[in-house]
């Protein structure tokens, strides 16, 4: 998958800067864990210049358990209401279990996994914001033998640290640790190194 691809300016926008370049390109030599499955996707061309994302699902056992989406956008001259000239702007739905929608804390602990996560991968950012929404849905009439069941989704944004080398891969690291934990995955193991993962037919560079 090459990342880049995908990397939009704005209409009106010019050529990509270096440093954006760079840091597009750092998102696809991110390591994920096998259980994510992503790939490009279209970025928003209106948001900022400039615009690169991803989209990805959490699959296990062939079920897909949970999907997100991560955008980086761009603005050389800043943008006052980030902070700074990138933002993420993040994505992330996950089946859980219907009993854990009334728990009071769930909002709390699913916006603490995206801090944490953040934290973990040394990923440095400023002006954190987001919501945390749980979904609970019951069936009725002929479908009421259905399950009962329940979604969780976090949805974010912050302002990267970027460095002068572009490379915001401990971001994108950070988030695919938010699509695991969000549907319940064990943390990997200390020494057990994650790896790139791609849909098929992706390619990699």
């Amino acid at each position: 998958m090459v990342v880049g691809h995908q990397a939009r300016p704005a209409p009106g926008a010019g050529p990509q800067p270096a440093l954006f370049t760079s840091a597009a390109a750092s998102m696809n030599a991110a390591r994920l864990r096998p259980e994510i499955e992503s790939e490009p996707m279209p970025a928003p061309q209106r948001i900022a210049p400039y615009a690169t994302a991803l989209s990805a699902d959490v699959v296990v056992d062939d079920e897909d358990l949970g999907t997100g989406r991560l955008i980086l956008l761009h603005d050389p001259d800043g943008n006052q209401a980030w902070g700074g000239e990138f933002r993420f702007v993040a994505y992330a739905r996950a089946e859980i279990d219907p009993a854990l929608v009334v728990d009071p804390l769930l909002g709390e602990v699913g916006w603490s996994w995206l801090t944490d996560a953040l934290s973990a991968h040394g990923a440095a950012y400023t002006a954190a914001s987001g919501t945390v929404t749980r979904v609970a849905v019951e069936n009725f009439g002929a479908m009421a033998d259905e399950e009962r069941s329940a979604q969780l989704e976090v949805r974010a944004s912050w302002t990267p640290e970027v460095p002068d080398s572009g490379d915001v891969r401990a971001h994108v690291e950070a988030w695919g640790e938010l699509l695991c934990t969000s549907v319940g995955l064990e943390p990997v193991p200390d020494g057990v190194t994650s790896m790139s993962s791609r849909r098929p037919g992706g390619s990699a560079s």
